[in-house]
């Protein structure tokens, strides 16, 4: 799959990942107090979410019928006089029963807004039921090499903007936007396999022991399934092995493939790595050396493609897609690397109907490039859908076209290797900071995995620096970024070059949010 390249930051999405349910309520709940069979409920704020998307906000004070203590005025801002006419429980249910229902509620610390939900409905003759996702157990999951998962710790680790913290609708708001950053820093995937695990409980797969699930982690790391005979059946990768295989039990099997890794899955392995980077590549080096029964096919792609542009006699951009022509020195006018002219092309499709490009510029459509816009008057096919603004027969002018293609194109612009030389990346576990690997990458190839530092010269590198020190709590400083002469770009040239360790270099490197959740660290190299 082509990616899109990131940012020096994280860009923070505006809608949510697939992986999440489709249908959720995010919730919240103020109380008089931590019982909820005695204490009640004073506010009420929801956000219903569906497709990823914000439909409707709505809060409402509740009358809790009883007095308000002060240090619950206190904590939350909520005075007696705000409380005074506001309706009862009993009398905002039924409104809040269309909100929650056929949807996933999801609160922080659900426990406790749960409870408190089942017992108001309980007092007035409402049994209440659901499998409510927790937004603490969540971050737990996904972000094990960080302590405390509280609101007040997620909005301090993400820097998220509150006006009222313990406010209803307030913290509701930061559960989703805690979900936006983390739809930015994980895949559908990811995200889909944790929400599984928090919400089912799966039964395991007839041959396999309960012992194997009973072992996996709860750490980043590569886990493989086998078959009863010891043929290996799949390698997946996750930051989370245990949520991430029992995933794998929690579908419905709508692929056939799922169902028969279910049937014969008997025995699981795993290794361990410090973090998300080391188990990203090692899951698509092993793909590749031990061609696994059930994964996709993952090879290392001798020839790539990508998009070549230039502009016609009339001023228009045309995109063409070719052979990546090795140690080019014309990167700017080439966009994106590909597997096959095929994909690049699907991809091109894709972006003419996001940016209504023309199909005949595109070479999407038959047209003859040095054809002048006065002898062709022709309009495309799209245009005669409006999914064309008219380049094809000169009803758009030139800057204007131009412009739309230089903004689909801007994502696939290719990467600058961004450091002067060789760089070793230490990868530490937050949790268990003797847990250690480092990482030799060169102009975006992976050169070797390293457990011991001064095996460095095995591989003909050294510290660029021999004063400096690794593991001594902090990395050089390359934020400045290199001489523009000393860049060099994405464009394979050798056989080192592996297109899907260059997307996971990419999606690291480049993203400094990135690098600090995973505690990596990177350190210039010289030949030595």
């Amino acid at each position: 799959m082509q990616l899109n390249w990131l940012d020096d930051e994280t860009p923070t999405p505006e809608t949510l990942s697939g992986g999440f349910p489709e249908k959720m309520v995010l919730l919240d709940l103020e109380t008089t107090g931590g019982k909820a069979t005695h204490h009640r409920i004073i506010e009420i704020g929801l956000l219903v979410i569906e497709q990823g998307k914000v439909l409707e906000r709505w809060q409402s004070f509740v009358d809790p019928e009883t007095v308000l203590p002060p240090f619950i005025q206190k904590l939350t801002g909520i005075a007696p006089s705000m409380l005074r006419g506001a309706p009862l429980f009993s009398e905002v249910a039924e409104t809040l029963l269309t909100y929650l229902n056929d949807r996933t509620l999801v609160a922080h610390n659900a426990r406790f807004d749960y409870g408190f939900l089942k017992n108001e409905f309980q007092r007035i003759g409402i049994s209440y039921n659901a499998k409510p996702l927790c937004s603490v157990k969540f971050s737990r999951s996904l972000y094990p090499q960080f302590k405390r998962h509280g609101l007040d710790q997620i909005i301090k680790r993400f820097q998220l903007p509150i006006e009222n913290r313990h406010r209803a609708l307030d913290d509701a708001e930061m559960i989703q936007r805690f979900f936006l950053k983390s739809s930015a820093l994980f895949s559908d995937e990811e995200i889909g396999a944790t929400c599984a695990s928090l919400l089912k409980n799966p039964a395991l797969p007839p041959l396999l022991k309960a012992s194997d699930i009973k072992k996996l982690p709860a750490s980043a790391g590569v886990y493989y399934f086998y078959d009863a005979n010891g043929a290996l059946l799949y390698v997946g990768k996750s930051i989370h092995i245990r949520n991430r295989v029992m995933s794998h039990f929690s579908q419905d099997h709508s692929n056939p493939k799922d169902l028969q890794i279910n049937n014969k899955l008997a025995h699981i392995d795993f290794e361990k790595t410090p973090s998300d980077l080391g188990a990203q590549i090692r899951e698509s080096n092993q793909i590749k050396a031990l061609y696994p029964l059930y994964n996709r096919r993952l090879r290392k792609t001798k020839k790539l493609y990508q998009y070549r542009c230039d502009e016609d006699r009339n001023g228009y951009q045309r995109i063409a897609i070719e052979a990546v022509e090795l140690d080019s020195d014309s990167a700017d006018e080439r966009f994106g690397l590909f597997r096959s002219p095929r994909q690049a092309s699907k991809q091109i499709e894709k972006l003419a109907d996001h940016y209504f490009l023309c199909h005949k510029l595109l070479g999407l459509e038959s047209s003859t490039a040095t054809t002048s816009v006065a002898t062709n008057q022709k309009p495309c096919f799209r245009a005669q859908l409006k999914k064309c603004f008219g380049a094809c027969h000169g009803a758009e002018s030139p800057e204007n076209y131009n412009e739309r293609v230089s903004a689909a194109l801007k994502t696939y612009q290719l990467k600058m290797w961004p450091y002067p030389g060789p760089i070793l990346i230490e990868e530490r576990d937050m949790q268990e900071p003797e847990h250690v690997a480092f990482h030799v990458v060169h102009n975006w190839r992976y050169i070797a995995k390293l457990t011991l530092i001064e095996d460095l010269y095995d591989h003909g590198y050294q510290l660029a620096d021999a004063r400096q020190s690794i593991g001594a709590g902090m990395s050089a400083d390359l934020t400045a970024g290199p001489n523009e002469s000393d860049q060099r770009s994405a464009t394979p040239s050798d056989d080192r070059f592996d297109l899907d360790i260059y997307f996971i270099l990419v999606r690291f490197l480049v993203d400094a949010e990135k690098m600090k959740m995973n505690n990596l660290k990177v350190w210039p190299l010289t030949a030595c």
